[in-house]
């Protein structure tokens, strides 16, 4: 249209004092109160607190507004009330007169004002994270406010505005030259330009209405969640409101998403399907969205830079620059042709045809079969962190060619393991392409017709008609373009070429390199070899599979253009994380429940680490069961020799079930000299119960509050854990004793008066004796686990022990938590607290995840069991199950665990401690060694749980590349006891995803 910058020009706005101010309420709406600018780009917002108590907002507007706009906004506001009356809205007050619109001068320049109610509630300000869900929400806002204006028509004003994106292209190019950063604006005018080109094909199709224009984070009025998190609840500032592309109100939704801390393209992926669910997108409004993103942003940089310059006092408009450039450079971060393919599978639209089908193979040469590598999660070649090797992938592709003889290719779409990295939750392990190694030199020809350019000394491009290219790297590309007549060889620059004609030769290389095949449909620059995989929809779209390209199949293939297959889990096509979610919803009891609302598919771990099925690594923080690490070598080595010669039960005779039973003896004080072997630590305490209760004679059992001890009828009756069981207190049998937890932090007794509760659970003990009950058995965790990590108060276990003992009564310690060294300075919980228990369960960490449990008691107490009959489990000290528990106890002692432990558990309790200091959600941080908790707390003097926080903190961990869940009968505290193997970085790590999240926010 070829505007210019006084078209864009919205001039500076009359200086305006408090006592005009004043007088305007007073006089033309008969309100009196105080008043605070509340800052504008372009107009002046004051908050008024009237002297009854009112609340309100009076919008002075800027002069070039004109009046029928200004009521034109008052009418929108008024007709989303009625569409949606839960929605918070600025609904006018007219003046005195009636009239909502108020003509007053200031200065000698005519201004109009209204006066809104307020809207309680906060916009979003600042760049904290935005969490999946509260990005939902503001593009169900969008969507919900968009269909409701669609049946609004008010007169469009004659004037070209700003922000109407149907203006984008003229708006960058009129202000740019006012940017003070050449470079920069040199940029947005390269990218508005290309965005306003792909606009081009669909703009004629995109339905124009009524839009609010502005629905942007910091035009919604939020209320705080349970969880701590903005709920948006209503909508402010209607001045951008006008005609414009329905889906611009989206757009400019998306853009405002941007900015916030760890945000990308994908972050705004939420609110493009609540849109869409309220107001469906049609196929040229999907394909126009990020375009008109990037014109937004675009918009947002050179108006901003304008702003300054006309108007260098406004603080508003100077703190808003570098948040807008970052929205400039997410926006454009990834190409648009990428993202409107990924959009379009986010609405569950087609995507773009894929290439034409080949008129010649790419290697019509190649003979014999060419192998595939698995470089997958699940690949056999990558076990013991082989996939962690610099050379991984060239070390097993030599492998493979020395076997297979012929050639050897990559996958294409493959998630590779061997580009996963522990630290990086969003490497880019998805690959684009196809690496292929031959044995000989294979000639490579043209697949279709196109034009023909060197690209690096090693590299070629293929261009068809059509928009694809060809992208061929490392090869043999022939002479230099520069030479002439035959000796040129198969490139020169720009050269149409038939299908057929020769294009390069790959070659064997001494150093291993592979040739890198890659189909593409990118016009303006070269498409990465691998990509993070949360746009994979859009860059497999983009990139599609070049293997039919040389596969003799593909030429049997029907020569029609079908929409690519995009598998989103390689290692099993077909299925996803979520499908097999599906299906484990309908197979497995759903009262065996999973971590997270929608879980990554875990299918590899090693050391501290998990690798889920797109190859983003996560460092376990949770999982006390594998105490050594996930994938130990040791431990597999020795299960796969055992089970090899051996696996039977217990009643056979041999050698490893004796070592087993001796080792644990050996590890515990005099006098706990009998093993039984089981699977879990739910069957020991069981076992440990049904002991104390032949030894005794009788079944009453003292337990503490908050505690689990596992599902069977008997250990599922000393569980007092309400977070386990909801009615847990009130459904105990009769002969179930439940102690007050000994909590020192929160409990009835805290601090230095902790130590009251060891002599107030013996009197308890003493009294069930005088009423006629004493107890077989008293039950507790040495170290208090499932509250969350806390250490008994100094002497609890002694006083208790002794009432228990001299009321004829056994004492259980249960170590299937804290037991095998996880404290760091004890081998066992009950060293700690300085006393010998009876019996001792064990579990978890005793078989690294294999179900292997023990109870260790004394000779007596074992052999009255006879009173009950015999024992026997089937599988419990089986010749493998006994290997895996001596393999354990080697490798715990071989690489020094518990002392590890010690100092990285103390480091990591540092490091944690000091982010206490620093977030006051934190109110305690318990345990010691690898057995650390952290309680989060509302307010640190009323110690009101956080429960809903800790929840979502955990759901940002992991997005941030963190397993870790909550715990406590009140769930606000983080349990964590990760493998003994942890590193300094890794806790270090974990500590930095901590301090990010209560920073930046979850």
């Amino acid at each position: 249209m070829g505007f210019s910058a006084a078209d864009w020009r919205v001039p500076a706005m009359v200086a305006v004092d408090d006592t005009t101010v004043t007088a305007v309420l007073s006089e033309r709406f008969g309100v009196r109160g105080t008043v605070r600018d509340l800052g504008s780009q372009q107009d002046r917002n004051y908050r008024v607190r009237t002297e009854s108590g009112g609340d309100h907002v009076l919008k002075l507007a800027n002069p070039v507004t004109d009046p029928a706009t200004l009521l034109a906004q008052v009418t929108a506001a008024e007709h989303l009330a009625t569409a949606d009356p839960a929605l918070r809205l600025p609904r006018a007050r007219p003046g005195v007169d009636g009239d909502f619109v108020q003509r007053i001068t200031v200065g000698g320049v005519a201004l109009h004002c209204r006066l809104f109610d307020y809207v309680p509630g906060e916009p979003i300000m600042d760049s904290r994270y935005l969490a999946p869900r509260v990005v939902a929400r503001l593009g169900e806002l969008a969507g919900c406010t968009t269909a409701s204006l669609a049946g609004l028509d008010t007169p469009d004003t004659d004037r070209p505005r700003l922000w109407d994106l149907r203006n984008a292209p003229d708006v960058v190019e009129a202000l740019a030259p006012f940017m003070t950063d050449t470079v920069r604006a040199e940029r947005v005018v390269r990218e508005a330009r290309a965005a306003h080109a792909r606009l081009r094909s669909v703009e004629a199709r995109l339905p124009v209405q009524v839009i609010h224009g502005d629905l942007t984070d910091n035009n919604v009025v939020c209320e705080p969640g349970p969880d701590g998190r903005p709920v948006p609840v209503g909508v402010i500032d209607f001045g951008d409101l006008g005609h414009g592309w329905a889906v611009a109100e989206l757009a400019v939704t998306c853009a405002s998403v941007l900015h916030h801390h760890g945000s990308t393209p994908a972050s705004v992926l939420p609110a493009v399907r609540a849109f869409n669910a309220v107001r469906p997108l049609a196929v040229p409004e999907v394909d126009a969205l990020w375009p008109l993103v990037v014109l937004r942003t675009a918009v947002l940089v050179v108006s901003g830079q304008y702003d300054v310059l006309q108007d260098p006092g406004n603080a508003y408009a100077e703190t808003a620059l570098e948040r807008e450039w970052a929205m400039f450079e997410a926006a454009v971060s990834v190409p648009t042709e990428v993202m409107a393919a990924q959009l379009r599978a986010t609405v569950g639209h087609f995507a773009p045809p894929g290439p034409p089908p080949a008129a010649h193979p790419l290697l019509p040469d190649l003979a014999g079969g060419v192998e595939t590598l698995d470089l997958s999660v699940s690949s056999a070649a990558l076990h013991e962190g082989r996939w962690l090797a610099a050379d991984a992938e060239d070390a097993l592709a030599a492998r493979a060619l020395e076997e297979n003889g012929t050639a050897v290719r990559t996958r294409h779409g493959e998630y590779r393991l061997t580009r996963s990295r522990p630290g990086e939750p969003d490497a880019a392990t998805l690959a684009l392409g196809t690496e292929l190694r031959v044995a000989v030199p294979t000639a490579l020809r043209a697949p279709w017709a196109g034009s023909l350019v060197r690209h690096s000394p090693e590299g070629v491009t293929l261009r068809t008609e059509d928009g694809w290219t060809l992208v061929l790297d490392g090869i043999d590309a022939g002479p230099d373009a520069e030479a002439e007549g035959e000796s040129a060889g198969v490139i020169d620059s720009n050269r149409a070429v038939p299908a057929g004609a020769p294009l390069g030769t790959v070659v064997p290389r001494p150093d291993g390199r592979a040739a890198h095949l890659q189909l593409s449909r990118l016009t303006d620059r070269p498409a990465p070899r691998t990509v993070p995989p949360e746009l994979a929809d859009g860059w497999l779209s983009v990139c599609p599979d070049p293997a039919a390209l040389f596969e003799p199949a593909a030429l049997a293939a029907p020569a029609v253009r079908v929409a690519p297959a995009v598998p989103a889990a390689r290692t099993e096509p077909g299925t996803t994380a979520a499908s097999l979610l599906e299906r484990r919803d309908r197979s497995f009891a759903a009262v065996q429940e999973h971590y997270f609302d929608s879980p990554p598919r875990i299918e590899r771990g090693w050391r501290e680490h998990l690798v889920d099925t797109e190859g983003r690594c996560y460092l376990d923080m949770l999982n006390n069961v594998t105490i050594l690490g996930h994938g130990h070598p040791g431990l597999s080595e020795a299960v796969h020799q055992q089970w090899q010669r051996l696996n039977t039960n217990s009643r056979f005779h041999y050698e490893s079930v004796v070592g087993l039973s001796e080792r644990l003896t050996a590890l515990l004080p005099d006098g706990l000299d009998t093993v039984f072997l089981v699977n879990s630590g739910s069957e020991a305490v069981d076992l440990a119960l049904r002991l104390a209760w032949a030894a005794a004679g009788r079944q009453d059992v003292v337990a503490v509050g908050e505690a689990y001890h596992g599902w069977t009828y008997a250990s599922d009756a000393v569980s007092t854990s309400i977070a386990d069981n909801p009615g847990a207190l009130a459904s105990r049998p009769d002969w179930v004793h439940v102690l007050p937890a000994p909590n020192a932090y929160r409990g009835s007794h805290r601090g230095p008066d902790a130590e009251r509760y060891g002599p107030l659970a013996a009197d308890s003990i003493r009294e069930l004796a005088r009423s006629g009950r004493p107890p077989a058995a008293f039950i507790c965790e040495p170290y208090y686990g499932n509250a969350g990590g806390m250490a008994l108060p100094d002497g609890y276990l002694r006083q208790v022990y002794e009432a228990t003992r001299a009321v004829g009564g056994l004492c259980v310690a249960d170590e299937v938590q804290v037991g095998y060294g996880r404290l760091g300075t004890h081998f066992w919980g009950f060293e700690q607290q300085g006393v010998v228990p009876d019996i001792v369960t064990v579990a978890k960490a005793m078989g690294n995840g294999h179900p292997l449990g023990a109870v260790i008691t004394s000779r007596e107490i074992a052999d009255a069991y006879r009173s009950q009959g015999y024992f026997f489990s089937s599988a419990g000290g089986s010749p493998v199950s006994s290997v895996v528990g001596l393999t354990v106890l080697d490798a715990l002692r071989d690489e020094g665990l518990q002392e590890n432990a010690r100092i990285v558990g103390g480091h990591l309790r540092d490091r944690l401690l000091e982010l206490a200091d620093r977030h006051p959600l934190i109110g305690a941080v318990h345990g010691t060694g690898l057995y650390l908790g952290v309680e989060f707390v509302r307010d640190r003097a009323t110690l009101e749980p956080a429960a809903e926080e800790t929840a979502a903190i955990c759901e940002r961990l992991r997005e941030l590349g963190v397993v870790v869940q909550p715990t406590s009968d009140r769930l606000c505290v983080l349990k964590i006891k990760p493998p003994l193997c942890l590193t300094r970085e890794s806790a270090d790590r974990f500590a930095a995803a901590l301090d990010d999240t209560l920073t930046h926010g979850w």
